[in-house]
């Protein structure tokens, strides 16, 4: 299932690395928790609607804007709406001012999705105990992606299967850095093919691929 949150324009400057912000109006929303572990069964997606401003010092989103949290779990669809609710500030003069929701799609054995936020993958890099991001196109991106799937499936109790692979014929992937945290991570603009169980195409759907799905990394559209 996802929720389709509608945003007043702002009134401040959205900074470029917004996300944070984001992800702490969705904590804040769905109260104490423990949504908090690096294998995430939801989603976030970034704020679409907006644009840069002139003196590039941010984002201005004048008519507004629009994000989505998705999750095969019911129960936080539940806690944020009923927290959103009671608080429906978000940051830089923005609120929600309508929720919509949408039950996950049929999409058969296979669909090509587009990535509304950009795809994180990360390994560990062995000679310094370090970590290295990884792109469309590197060996081992699609089995890292595949292995994040199904790591999720089975936290969730699910017994499906389903591979994630870069679309090979895409010719655009995009990368893009952003900073949370105070660390930088750099993601991908790239459609993704997910075969497999239907069950688990749809989860795909709402849980993101990739790493850091939770804090606005791997949304899918």
């Amino acid at each position: 299932m996802r929720i389709y949150l509608r945003l007043t324009p702002n009134t401040e400057i959205v900074p470029f690395n917004y996300q944070r912000a984001l992800v702490g109006a969705f904590h804040k929303w769905l109260g104490e928790n423990e949504l908090h572990d690096e294998i995430s069964l939801y989603s976030l997606s970034w704020l679409y609607g907006g644009k840069m401003r002139r003196d590039k010092k941010g984002y201005d989103f004048r008519h507004g804007a629009e994000f989505f949290i998705s999750s095969p779990l019911e129960g936080l669809h539940k806690s944020a709406v009923s927290g959103l609710f009671k608080d429906e500030t978000i940051q830089w003069g923005m609120r929600v001012e309508e929720v919509r929701m949408r039950t996950t799609p049929d999409f058969g054995e296979r669909q090509r999705f587009f990535a509304q936020s950009p795809i994180f993958i990360k390994k560990r890099r062995e000679e310094d105990n370090g970590q290295q991001f990884v792109f469309p196109g590197d060996e081992d991106a699609n089995a890292l992606m595949t292995a994040t799937l199904q790591k999720k499936l089975e936290r969730a109790g699910l017994n499906y299967e389903a591979a994630v692979a870069f679309d090979p014929e895409y010719q655009n992937p995009k990368t893009k850095k952003i900073t949370f945290n105070k660390i930088d991570l750099i993601g991908t603009f790239c459609p993704v093919i997910v075969e497999g169980d239907p069950e688990a195409v749809r989860f795909a759907w709402d849980v993101g691929v990739g790493h850091s799905t939770g804090i606005g990394f791997g949304a899918l559209r």
